[in-house]
């Protein structure tokens, strides 16, 4: 099966990331785009090319793994929400892939490119996706005043606020692995400079940047998707060429040993006594999220339940199609997990529980 080209657009935060993600939905060119994002309202996209700023209707998603993190766009595009999902999200798109043309990530303002990319090496990525190229987005403004960020105080609290970032990195070497790591480099705001400054910006960026990196000028993130996509860079396969300040430290603990496996099952859980056997399976094995769908006994409407360590969340969705299979579906992404024996927790504490219910204890 093809690989899905996936564009890494990376760059601070008020360079133009999301204004040229923007412009790219709205001027596909009848590509299917997957965009992803931290959040949905940071793309800032029109509400004409929403359906409707919901999910897909249920018509549509009764028979697939689409997430309520997905939302279906007017123009054949769709947009998710990452956060801390990027491999749950990455697998859901990555079965609907007859449906899309390519994928583009946002990446945060703070964000490293190059650990986003070695996670296209992952055994559930790999086969079905590439990194076609990184774009790196920067702020010529800022660049021509002698900045490397239009607003180093919101940048500042943007990663105060983010406890998974490392906060002692300094700007300047982040900026320097946004360069190393890119393909093309895009600079923005160029209307607001002199001709003799955006000369004097390129030329600086152009030594920055790695040899044959094009330096492209960008207004309010008007470019030609052409430009934009189409690399064939497969960046996962040639990271050594793009050096980095951490290339000393050790890589993501996400590796060969991280799976996904699922349990579907004919019988149905009383959704606490499940959540209960759940949190119990967390702690005894390297269980990151869990989620999926549950058979709830005398309920016609279908549970939803997410798990992500020892919190777990519940909600009733819709009812049960007439012409859909009520099955308990659940979905677990972890270290080095094992099918069988997760199977076997969850049927046989439901089965004990069963007798217990019925023997009156």
């Amino acid at each position: 099966m093809h690989k899905i080209p996936v564009t890494v657009i990376t760059g601070f935060l008020g360079s133009g990331k999301t204004t040229l993600v923007r412009h790219l939905l709205q001027n596909n060119q009848g590509r299917r785009i997957a965009v992803l994002v931290n959040e949905f309202g940071e793309v800032g996209i029109d509400g004409d090319i929403l359906k409707s700023c919901q999910v897909c209707d249920d018509d549509d998603t009764a028979n697939s793994s689409v997430s309520i993190n997905i939302l279906e766009l007017a123009n054949g595009c769709l947009c998710c929400t990452v956060q801390e999902e990027f491999l749950p999200t990455m697998q859901e798109l990555l079965q609907r892939r007859e449906d899309i043309d390519c994928i583009v990530i946002e990446t945060s303002g703070l964000a490293l490119p190059k650990p986003l990319v070695q996670a296209f090496r992952w055994p559930e990525i790999r086969t079905g996706a590439t990194v076609d190229g990184v774009v790196t987005v920067v702020d010529g403004d800022a660049l021509a005043k002698g900045h490397i960020v239009g607003d180093l105080e919101a940048l500042e609290a943007q990663r105060q606020a983010d406890d998974s970032l490392d906060h002692e990195t300094p700007i300047e070497e982040l900026f320097e692995d946004q360069l190393a790591c890119a393909d093309m480099v895009l600079l923005t705001k160029t209307d607001l400079m002199e001709v003799q400054e955006r000369e004097r910006v390129q030329t600086w960026l152009q030594s920055q940047a790695p040899t044959g990196i094009k330096i492209v000028p960008c207004h309010q993130g008007e470019i030609q998707s052409e430009v934009l996509l189409g690399f064939n860079a497969a960046v996962e396969d040639n990271l050594d060429s793009r050096p980095s300040h951490h290339d000393h430290e050790e890589e993501h603990e996400h590796d060969d040993d991280i799976n996904s496996v699922c349990i579907e099952l004919e019988q149905a859980f009383a959704p606490k006594g499940l959540v209960q056997r759940l949190q119990a399976l967390v702690q005894e094995q390297d269980i990151y999220r869990i989620k999926g769908f549950v058979v709830v006994p005398n309920k016609a409407m279908r549970l939803v339940l997410q798990g992500v360590g020892q919190r777990f969340d519940t909600f009733y969705d819709r009812p049960w199609q007439a012409n859909e299979p009520r099955r308990t579906r659940l979905v677990f992404i972890g270290h080095s997990l094992d099918q069988t024996h997760i199977r076997q927790q969850i049927t046989i504490k439901e089965e004990s529980a069963r007798r217990v219910f019925s023997s009156g204890g």
